[in-house]
């Protein structure tokens, strides 16, 4: 077990320094492109006007053949692209796969300045972190990095969401986890063939109304993620990182994946994955608070004044609980005015209007 002190030291000579806190950056949505398609990778540019982070993906949706010109079109596409104020992130193949080294090789020493965040599928425990682990700061050095980057873990195993307090905790780089619904039901052997969403055999039933027990009874779908999202967001709060719900893979169903990315949202975390531009309006919506919920949060907030006793608004008693809810809201808002302008100028005229009221 390693020293609490040596925890930010670098694990390879010549590495940058590990990061002590990870940067709260606006990720409503982290957009999956194919880079072994060149259509696709003519629009990165584009793409990344619209979205929080542009992801390229090396695993899963790439067919073997296609791995190491899916590899090559991300570098070009890293090298060839003003992402502004977008973040670059890459979904590497998984640690069992006969790609995922020459992946890692590939990216850090040649495009590792512009990446920010690398995603590491089917994380089974902390020692699947440890081993990117060392190996990124050996890379690092290698290329000559300033900074190092960030490791993000999808939870897509029965073993990840067990050990997935250990995972969160297991390295400075650790930026968040997603939900991976898909391998997930798999690897638990849930009977559903669905990629995230509810299913309609999940539910729960009034009781009978009369004698006749098939009759007047009101049916309630639930929700097959809400314990490992829970759980998820609990693991990332104490470690300081960022929790996200993975894919709806049901593209059509725009309501179904507001739903589920608004569940998402509610529990604590901070974004979800968008497979196609319907989805990216989606999780900028969900993802974004309501300019009411901004100019109530940042009412209550000046009416606390220093956080502490009780303050009656609008019938509603407010105290040192209820402040802190509301930080939460007024701080997200505050992350992204400064990235959409025009979302800010939403809440800054929802609040003129609510404090106005009194």
């Amino acid at each position: 077990m390693r020293s609490p002190k040596d925890f930010f030291t670098p694990l390879a000579l010549g590495a940058p320094d590990p990061v002590r806190e990870i940067p709260l950056r606006p990720s409503r949505m982290i957009h999956f492109f194919d880079p072994s398609n060149e259509k696709m990778r003519a629009k990165a540019g584009d793409m990344a006007r619209d979205v929080d982070v542009l992801l390229g993906n090396l695993e899963d949706a790439v067919p073997a053949d296609h791995k190491e010109a899916a590899r090559n079109g991300l570098v070009e596409v890293a090298k060839s692209t003003d992402f502004g104020d977008t973040q670059l992130w890459t979904r590497v193949n998984s640690l069992d796969s006969p790609w995922v080294l020459d992946d890692l090789i590939t990216l850090v020493t040649e495009v590792g300045e512009q990446l920010d965040v690398i995603m590491v599928p089917k994380v089974e425990g902390a020692e699947d972190i440890h081993y990117v682990d060392r190996l990124l700061a050996q890379l690092e050095a290698r290329a000559g990095l300033r900074s190092p980057l960030l490791v993000h873990a999808i939870l897509e195993t029965a073993s990840g969401v067990a050990n997935v307090e250990e995972i969160a905790a297991a390295s400075p780089r650790m930026q968040g986890i997603s939900l991976g619904p898909a391998d997930l039901a798999a690897s638990r052997r849930m009977k559903t063939t669905r990629v995230g969403g509810g299913h309609p055999g999940y539910l729960v039933r009034t009781d009978p109304a009369g004698e006749d027990v098939t009759q007047g009874r009101t049916t309630y779908q639930q929700d097959l993620w809400h314990y490992t999202v829970a759980r998820m967001v609990d693991a990332c709060a104490m470690h300081g990182i960022l929790p996200y719900y993975g894919p709806f893979g049901d593209i059509r169903d725009v309501v179904g994946c507001e739903d589920q990315f608004r569940n998402a949202y509610l529990l604590g975390c901070v974004g979800a994955w968008s497979l196609h531009p319907k989805q990216i309006a989606i999780a900028k919506k969900v993802f974004s608070p309501e300019p009411s919920e901004v100019a109530w949060a940042r009412k209550v907030i000046a009416a606390m004044g220093d956080g502490t006793g009780t303050v009656m608004i609008d019938g509603k008693m407010q105290d040192d609980a209820t402040v802190k809810q509301c930080r939460v809201v007024a701080e997200l808002a505050e992350q992204l005015a400064s990235r959409d302008p025009e979302l800010g100028q939403a809440y800054d005229e929802a609040t003129k209007e609510a404090m106005a009221d009194d």
